[in-house]
């Protein structure tokens, strides 16, 4: 129970024993009852007041904890602590707080504030602690006994009595001078970094705008990049994917619209090698240029014309009426090109070979597929003369398929040793018997039978395997020739000739694969000869007399095949290492009828006298060319009236025989 509790009781007790005193009805026997009555609340109370009393010890003892452990933390706390009165008048102060302003803690009680500020601020400080409502916060210089003003930081709450009254005011004082110093050492600091920060903020702007640029040039490149992959550098033209995604593009827009007709043009320059051999490279790219420009004026803004490379153009026609529309435009393409081209300060005229290929010709799946048929019949063109366009029709797509085919028999004869080498006697003139043998290939198709070497010679040149092949044969003859000369050493077989396409003899790597099969035959190189037509002379004559002396030098003999029927030059053919000149059977044959054939003949072979070179007739069949060509000086004969080309056995057996003509 409280005191105020209390209180009430005793007050409530006392106005109940007068009004039991007053009660007029109270009973003389009574008084008594009424005195015990009051006496045991009495008891009752003094034992609440000896309760109270006891929690009253309790609270004083608690409370005077609190006070000593608040006045330690007052006594012993960092920043100086005062309470003044209202008027200024310090009344307390903590330890720090007399340290702060160098006086004795004893001496500061009684003390005014402002005595302690500095002379500059007390005024503000006056007018501060006027106007001082509950709490404020700021900074001011305080004057100590001893030494300089410093600043601090002051923080003032107002003190109240029991009834609310302002009685005066707490203060803390917070020794700011170190870290006013480390601020004032700071500010150059700070002047510092905010250059640094503007001239990194300056350089990270100039970086960002480079990075911006080089964004900008990043896309640009892409840009450029995606271009140059979907588009040929020289001409600006679509390149070989882009035509290729169009075609594709268009080939699926026909499945699904059965009356969309289009068609491909494939178009070859005529003679574009001569030109940019002769005017040079620089003169060659600006006549595709002007080509590129000429063919896009000949097409619409719908169609799509594209270079796959080098020399070949190819137009896709889109949404055309009928076959004529496709003609019309190469019609065009024709007379454009057929204008004069100034290369040079000077004017060149160019034909171009068309394939047109139609949509409708065969159920296309493929875009290869409809571009390789305007290829082949752009190669029909070509062969039909040039400087004209043909159509793909079902008949080229039979060849195509038989080609084809033909070239998957060709790589598989060369694995299944489908190849033979037949044997066809080279005759001396002078004495009518066999100086050695001429090496013709033949190929014993599984299904066609024997097959002679026009039939698959070219195609194995287009695709390369000539090499493989002409080198076995080469090997072949060699190995034979050596094998009869090593068993028929008195028939005293002297030459072994082997053609030589034009593509072989320009392997970089003929002269050694020649000395390699010499050296693994075991076969003299005087014995071998090899025949090469006048076209090597006419294609490369420098290359080509390189490779002929190499070879003269090793030994081996050389001869012109069907000389007469090329375009050599005397001259250059004088330059030439040349052993023997083989006379066209073209030039043969009608020697019995036509007097001017027997005077040509005579005359190359007197020119033959003139070089030193001998000369080998082909194609002798009768016994009255024979005598001609005899009173003509010619060395050498070779045809069916001597033999027919025999395998290896039968020739064998030629040789046995040791003929006599």
């Amino acid at each position: 129970m409280n005191v105020d509790g209390f209180s009430q009781h005793i007050e409530k007790l006392r106005s109940h024993v007068q009004r039991l005193l007053q009660s007029s009805t109270i009973k003389p026997n009574s008084q008594q009852e009424i005195i015990t009555e009051v006496f045991e609340e009495l008891h009752t109370v003094v034992e609440e007041l000896l309760t109270a009393s006891e929690e009253l010890d309790v609270t004083r003892a608690a409370v005077e904890k609190e006070r000593q452990r608040y006045q330690e933390l007052f006594e012993f706390a960092p920043d100086g602590y005062l309470v003044t009165d209202t008027a200024g008048t310090i009344q307390e102060a903590n330890r720090a707080a007399a340290t702060l302003l160098c006086v004795r803690q004893k001496y500061l009680a009684g003390k005014l504030l402002i005595v302690f500020i500095a002379q500059q601020d007390r005024q503000f400080f006056s007018s501060q602690i006027n106007n001082l409502q509950e709490f404020l916060n700021w900074e001011i210089n305080v004057q100590p006994r001893r030494g300089t003003p410093f600043p601090v930081n002051i923080k003032a709450s107002a003190v109240y009595d029991l009834q609310r009254k302002k009685v005066g005011w707490r203060w803390l004082l917070c020794d700011i001078n170190e870290r006013k110093k480390a601020q004032e050492m700071l500010h150059p600091a700070k002047d510092e970094l905010e250059i640094r920060v503007a001239e990194r903020t300056a350089e990270l702007v100039k970086a960002n705008q480079k990075l911006l640029t080089e964004i900008i040039e990043r896309k640009q490149s892409e840009s450029q990049l995606l271009h140059l992959a979907f588009h040929d550098a020289l001409t600006g033209l679509p390149n070989r994917a882009e035509f290729m995604n169009s075609l594709r593009h268009a080939i699926n827009y026909s499945k699904r619209h059965s009356d969309y007709l289009f068609a491909v043009l494939f178009i070859d320059l005529d003679r574009f090698k001569a030109i940019n051999d002769s005017l040079g490279h620089l003169n060659g790219d600006q006549l595709l240029l002007t080509t590129a420009s000429r063919l896009k004026v000949c097409v619409r803004s719908i169609d799509t014309a594209a270079r796959l490379g080098g020399d070949e153009f190819t137009i896709l026609l889109e949404g055309i009426q009928d076959v004529s529309d496709a003609i019309t435009v190469a019609e065009r393409i024709q007379q454009e090109l057929a204008l004069p081209f100034e290369l040079d300060e000077q004017e060149v005229f160019i034909t171009a070979s068309i394939g047109i290929a139609l949509s409708s010709t065969v159920n296309y799946e493929q875009p290869e597929e409809l571009l390789r048929d305007a290829d082949t019949a752009m190669y029909r063109a070509k062969v039909q003369g040039r400087a004209r366009y043909e159509l793909f029709n079902s008949d080229m797509y039979a060849n195509t398929l038989a080609k084809l085919q033909l070239e998957t028999d060709l790589r598989q004869a060369i694995e299944r040793l489908e190849f033979e080498v037949y044997y066809q006697p080279i005759v001396s003139l002078t004495n009518g018997s066999i100086l050695g043998f001429e090496a013709l290939l033949r190929w014993e198709h599984p299904e066609r039978g024997l097959l002679n070497p026009a039939d698959f010679i070219p195609l194995a040149e287009e695709t390369g395997l000539i090499f493989s092949i002409g080198n076995w044969v080469l090997y072949e003859a060699c190995r034979q020739m050596q094998a009869w000369r090593v068993c028929h050493r008195s028939n005293l077989l002297e030459k072994i000739s082997v053609n030589l396409s034009l593509k072989q003899f320009f392997q970089p790597d003929l002269i050694e694969q020649i000395r390699q099969i010499l050296h693994s035959t075991g076969l003299d190189a005087g014995t071998l000869m090899l025949e090469v037509t006048e076209n090597i002379i006419v294609e490369n004559s420098d290359k080509a007399t390189a490779a002929l002396l190499q070879l003269r030098e090793m030994g081996i003999e050389l001869s012109i095949d069907d000389f007469g029927t090329g375009y050599s030059s005397l001259g250059r053919l004088y330059n030439f290492p040349i052993s023997v000149l083989k006379i066209d059977r073209s030039f043969i044959s009608p020697m019995g009828t036509n007097s001017k054939n027997v005077e040509i003949i005579e005359i190359i072979v007197t020119l033959a006298d003139k070089l030193g070179v001998d000369v080998l007739a082909e194609g002798v069949e009768t016994k009255e060319q024979l005598a001609l060509l005899r009173k003509l000086n010619c060395e050498y004969g070779q045809g069916y009236f001597f033999s027919v080309p025999l395998n290896s056995s039968a020739a064998e057996a030629l040789i046995m025989e040791n003929p006599r003509w």
